[in-house]
């Protein structure tokens, strides 16, 4: 694979298709959703003729899928949902696959977040279950950022001690997660997998969770090829499913690993980019 992405062709030069495109997954934050964390009107319609072609539709996200369905409520019949970073996905309310993390693992990332605290960091943990996300920290700066990736989320006294199917430890820090609790983390790292999945987040997950490999096994499930699949990313937590996909895009942009691993360049998320990338590449 290069390492250099060719670029999109511009919408006034010749088709950049036909491509046979079977399944469409893209990222969310900092790809599909703009800045301020919208979805473009632009993709209903582009959703409506993908359905109409019988081409499958799906977000891959860090968020859980209750999020994730009430985000697509309108559309959701028939779509797939790759939630919590691929630990978990759903069709129908169909639980397609899941990896949960052991729920002494997850308490000892818990611990780990509270000793990030107790020096200084500004930092909360998120144990993100199958019924809800379980938060300690109830300061309104926290539980606003909560409320983002996590409708479903509920306030406990000990995170270490929910009852639930433990999919993902996901921490906040409200300076860098790359630069200051990835490191910390370092200690799972051997064991689990760990993942930046964005500039404020970091994700502690089953070392055979990821986006890719839920991508995969949706793909070996539909019987849809790489060359049928087109993904969309802009973050480390991206890697694995551009991997998994022969129409790999990183939208502008995008964490610079990103760039080096897609295949394409696609507009920013800005600029309504994964939008017109569809609709140019299968020409709608």
């Amino acid at each position: 694979m290069s390492t250099t992405p060719a670029p999109l062709l511009d919408s006034s030069g010749p088709p950049a298709g036909p491509a046979d495109i079977r399944l469409i997954v893209t990222d969310m934050d900092g790809t599909l959703l703009d800045d301020a964390k919208r979805i473009s009107d632009g993709l209903w319609p582009v959703l409506a003729e993908l359905r109409r072609r019988g081409v499958l539709f799906g977000p891959a996200s860090g968020r859980q899928y209750a999020t994730l369905a009430r985000q697509f409520a309108e559309v959701a019949e028939g779509m797939v949902f790759i939630a919590e970073n691929g630990a978990y996905v759903v069709r129908d309310g169909v639980e397609l696959s899941c990896d949960p993390l052991d729920r002494s693992a997850a308490a000892a990332i818990a611990r780990t977040a509270r000793r990030l605290v107790a020096h200084g960091a500004d930092v909360g943990a998120v144990v993100c279950g199958k019924r809800a996300a379980y938060v300690e920290r109830t300061d309104e700066a926290f539980l606003e950022e909560v409320r983002r990736y996590y409708v479903e989320h509920r306030i406990v006294a000990d995170v270490t001690a929910v009852e639930d199917d433990v999919l993902k430890v996901a921490l906040f820090d409200f300076g860098s997660a790359e630069h200051t609790t990835a490191p910390a983390l370092a200690e799972f790292a051997g064991t689990h997998r760990v993942v930046v999945s964005g500039e404020h987040w970091v994700d502690v997950m089953n070392r055979t969770a990821n986006k890719g490999a839920a991508l995969r096994g949706l793909q070996r499930s539909l019987g849809v090829t790489p060359a049928q699949t087109m993904v969309f990313g802009d973050y480390l937590n991206d890697l694995e499913m551009l991997d998994a996909a022969e129409w790999s895009f990183a939208v502008a942009g995008a964490h610079p690993e990103v760039i080096r691993r897609a295949r394409r360049l696609a507009p920013s998320n800005n600029d309504d980019g994964v939008v017109r990338t569809i609709a140019r590449v299968l020409g709608l």
